[in-house]
């Protein structure tokens, strides 16, 4: 595969510039609906989490990421080795104590059994990668040079339909479909710095599909996003987002509170306040929002980086830079109500896959 035919593909063809307004509102049924989701654009299955050793602090967070993309090959290409399907995957692992940030990157045309998206259930691969639902939750895998892991990930919660029925607005006609596995108990076997770690955490897996995502090209058209995933201590859930237009206005933000008692409340626009409280440079220039005053019907409370160099270069496989890290959340005394995971886009250029 032409790496370098596709990356210009990707930055030239958006998802912003999909013809279609938005995602229809239909039932997911699952286990259909945890798979893959080839009649749409662009999809992803991203998990993260926090991981330490006998109910002390956390020592290291992590991300996995898979993305499987439309194209560029038309669906009716007739050889069999048309990339209609590309998959692609990111992974990290961050440091706390060095606050240090590992990463790696992948990318793959579906097909040969070297890179696999089931339709009928949550079943990836990519090469030695892997994220899979099984009876009791899920299971995950990742190797390279600097770091790997292994993932056994029970579910302890029912699955989160994120909006109306898994159906998430994200703008004035833009939606997406959108579920969440959060409270995620995990075990963990970590390799890094040529050391094997048994762990233990939290984890939370998100999986979003759709088709017009950022909305279409003009005063409309979204240029980045800031999300943040954080299950809490009470055993709750906190899902918070928006989305900026590319003068740094709201497009639109939302989110829900999965409470102690199981009950959910989906926040409206108005609901959601985001304060960037302090920004964090990269070398290369981009300035992150890294420490946050957030204000939702769950209460004011306050975001905060673990540590701020948690830039992830992904311009070998999706053409773009950003920011996603280990964070936590704190009341307005200090008190740390929970742990997860903040994701910037943006802030580096443009977002190539999307």
């Amino acid at each position: 595969m032409n790496f370098s035919r596709l990356r210009r593909w990707l930055l030239a063809s958006p998802l912003a510039a999909s013809a279609a307004a938005g995602t229809k509102p239909t039932k997911l049924q699952f286990p259909r609906d945890h798979g893959a989701h080839p009649e749409t654009r662009t999809e992803w299955w991203y998990l993260t989490g926090l991981l330490g050793a006998g109910g002390q602090d956390p020592l290291y967070g992590f991300q996995l990421t898979f993305f499987r993309v439309k194209g560029p090959a038309a669906a009716d290409h007739p050889s069999r080795f048309a990339a209609r399907q590309l998959l692609l995957a990111h992974a990290a692992v961050s440091d706390l104590a060095e606050r240090r940030l590992l990463h790696q990157q992948r990318i793959a045309r579906l097909g040969f059994g070297l890179a696999e998206a089931d339709s009928s259930d949550c079943s990836l691969l990519l090469r030695d990668w892997s994220l899979q639902r099984q009876a009791a939750g899920y299971s995950a895998k990742m190797s390279s040079l600097e770091f790997s892991f292994e993932l056994q990930l029970q579910t302890s919660q029912p699955l989160l339909l994120q909006g109306e029925q898994g159906l998430s607005r994200k703008g004035p006609q833009q939606t997406s479909f959108y579920t969440s596995e959060v409270q995620l108990q995990t075990q963990a076997s970590l390799k890094i710095k040529g050391r094997r770690l048994s762990l233990q955490g939290l984890s939370w897996l998100d999986h979003e599909w759709s088709d017009s995502l950022l909305g279409s090209p003009g005063a409309d058209q979204a240029a980045g996003w800031d999300w943040l995933g954080i299950n809490l201590i009470d055993g709750g859930a906190l899902t918070v987002f928006r989305l900026r237009r590319k003068d740094g206005s709201i497009l639109w933000q939302g989110g829900s509170w999965r409470r102690a008692d199981g009950s959910t409340l989906n926040f409206a626009p108005a609901d959601v306040g985001m304060q960037p409280l302090r920004h964090w440079r990269s070398a290369e220039g981009a300035a992150y929002p890294v420490d946050w005053a957030l204000q939702t019907p769950a209460g004011r409370m306050q975001l905060k980086a673990l540590f701020d160099a948690q830039e992830i270069d992904a311009r070998l496989s999706t053409g773009m830079r950003y920011w996603e890290g280990a964070a936590e959340l704190l009341a307005p005394d200090g008190k740390r109500l929970g742990l997860g995971y903040l994701e910037l886009t943006g802030y580096a250029g443009g977002m190539g896959l999307l």
